[in-house]
């Protein structure tokens, strides 16, 4: 991608201005342009590979997408092009909106780029395109969604269909219905689990909080944006640390291939006023994310958007991933709504958290403990509350950074009997440097697990029980990476291979654990020390730092 000169003046940190941003939305636009059928009423990309929902949802995926992806660049020649393929397309091409079905969560991208950009597309349109788009649109209000983020569809699509008048009852309806049931997936903090049980990942931001924000900008609904934008001004305090100082956000959850889509509450936060950032943080930490991408090909020799994290990988892949789905990467073009001259494209870049200083935050919802260190910008992630069995093991590993992927070979575990598996969480705390959870192993048994960090070393705690005495019981740490040094060494019942066996009531298993970019760090072992005492207490010397006891037991962990 042919990109503007860099602006070191005023973007210092990553060089990039909003001429950056909106000339990778007109490549990206312009790319996709010869793979849309004759109509234009579906967009085909290239590849052998098709979501389970087939090639046809495949198609109309191309074309919402890449619409949304227009109306924020609000490029009216771009948006001709759709206007005629919206046309086509309901006029009997695109399939159907039925229950739980993938047009579903298409429609809302489409509603929402016809909200944005009215007075160019829309209202353009003659009256009988207007009445069947209008009817297809209709089809969302009543479809029943999965229970997760896809309840926001029908809102979103209920916002705009109310706007324009057309059946306002089922319109208020489905926006009420979607709000109400998101309401039970709150737990505080900014924070919202992706349905039932404990499932925490971006679509908190780019869905949880983007769509109900974003409606009630949009419908001007005071109540409702002292209400959603308030959670997302909660949430950004902690979102803008789960950014690395090269820009990478956490590879962790599903939908990754998303990429920069990162980026959306960032902007949304500028959008709405409803941000703790500053305008240059929040141009920092988008255009750092937009980026790492970029520079690491996220984008092939067409111009396309492949499926995969930096190129095409097939490890970050879902079911539903189809051909297209990567272009929900347009969302992070959500900033290209603000003017050329608001603060958030003018401002001075200023650094991110993990640029900042050295901090250790514990997030009380989702039961995280963030670790980021200075010197080499690199951000972990240690789970000690979010899980997601469907999609292991991007939700279930101990631990996640800016710079690793979960491994093949179960890093981040314990692994019990020969067994790595990790379900049934259950968060236990997390506090000043601290974390620990609880959750069901292999051989039956039940590990108790506490991290401590300080700097970049942590101090992994397990307490394993309910197994048959002598199982073998294996920790591993950070999957390795070229330039990145991973470490991990025992400490109390474990040999050198990081083995050990399980005693009839119960087991304790310590190892120093250490990811870090530093060419030099100094030795494990002169950065903190651990002691056993009576009854089980481990007291943890952090060499300038506190004193910790920690105590684990069937009744779950105390860190004191």
């Amino acid at each position: 991608m042919q990109l503007p000169p860099e602006d070191p003046r005023r973007s210092p940190r990553t060089g990039y201005t909003r001429a950056h941003w909106e000339t990778a939305a007109d490549t990206l636009l312009a790319a996709v342009e010869p793979y849309a059928t004759e109509d234009r009423a579906l967009y085909h990309f290239p590849g052998d590979r098709e979501s389970w929902s087939g090639r046809l949802s495949d198609g109309l995926e191309g074309y919402a997408r890449t619409l949304l992806l227009a109306a924020f660049r609000r490029d009216e020649t771009a948006l001709g092009r759709y206007a005629d393929g919206l046309a086509a397309g309901v006029s009997g091409v695109w399939p159907r909106i039925e229950d739980r079905g993938q047009p579903l969560v298409e429609a809302a991208s489409i509603a929402l780029a016809l909200r944005l950009t009215r007075p160019l597309l829309w209202d353009r349109l003659d009256d009988g395109v207007r009445q069947r788009a209008a009817a297809w649109l209709g089809d969302a209000l009543h479809a029943e969604a999965w229970p997760c983020n896809w309840e926001l569809f029908p809102v979103t699509v209920g916002g705009f269909l109310a706007e324009i008048g057309h059946e306002p009852e089922a319109s208020a309806k489905a926006i009420d219905r979607g709000l109400e049931r998101i309401e039970r997936w709150y737990l505080g903090d900014g924070w919202y689990t992706d349905g039932d049980g404990r499932k925490f990942d971006y679509y908190n931001g780019w869905a949880m909080h983007l769509y109900p924000v974003l409606h009630a900008w949009l419908a001007d609904d005071t109540r409702l944006l002292d209400l959603y934008g308030g959670r997302l001004a909660r949430h950004l305090t902690d979102y803008a640390r789960l950014f690395g100082a090269d820009g990478a956000p956490l590879h962790q959850g599903r939908s990754l291939t998303y990429r920069f889509a990162t980026t959306a509450p960032l902007w949304l936060g500028a959008l709405t006023g409803r941000t703790p950032l500053s305008p240059g943080e929040t141009r920092r930490l988008a255009s750092g994310a937009l980026k790492y991408f970029l520079d690491r090909g996220a984008v092939d020799d067409r111009g396309l958007l492949t499926l995969g994290w930096h190129g095409p990988d097939s490890r970050v892949l879902q079911g539903y991933s189809g051909p297209a789905s990567p272009y929900w990467a347009g969302k992070g073009f959500l900033g290209l709504l603000l003017p050329p001259d608001h603060p958030v494209w003018t401002a001075p870049e200023e650094p991110g958290p993990a640029e900042r200083t050295d901090a250790v935050t514990p997030l009380t919802a989702p039961n995280w403990l963030l670790q980021s260190t200075r010197s080499d910008g690199l951000v972990r992630l240690h789970n000690h509350g979010s899980e997601d069995v469907r999609y292991d093991p991007y939700y279930t590993r101990l631990a996640y950074s800016t710079v690793t992927a979960p491994s093949s070979s179960y890093d981040n575990s314990v692994v019990v009997g020969g067994d790595a598996s990790r379900t049934e969480i259950e968060p236990l705390g997390v506090g000043d440097g601290w974390a620990a959870s609880r959750h069901t192993a292999g051989a039956g048994a039940r590990v108790t697990s506490v991290v401590m960090a300080r700097g970049a070393v942590e101090v992994r705690i397990h307490r394993v029980a309910g197994a048959e005495p002598g199982t073998e019981v294996r920790v591993t740490g950070w999957a390795a990476r070229d330039g990145v040094r991973a470490e991990l060494v025992p400490v109390v019942g474990l040999d050198d291979d990081l083995c050990g066996r399980t005693a009839p009531d119960g087991s304790l298993f310590v190892a120093l654990s250490r990811l870090t970019a530093e060419p030099d760090p100094a030795p494990l072992g002169g950065t903190v020390r651990v002691e056993t005492g009576d009854e089980g207490e481990l007291r943890v010397r952090w060499s300038d730092g506190p004193v910790l006891r920690v105590r684990l037991d069937d009744s779950g962990a105390r860190v004191t």
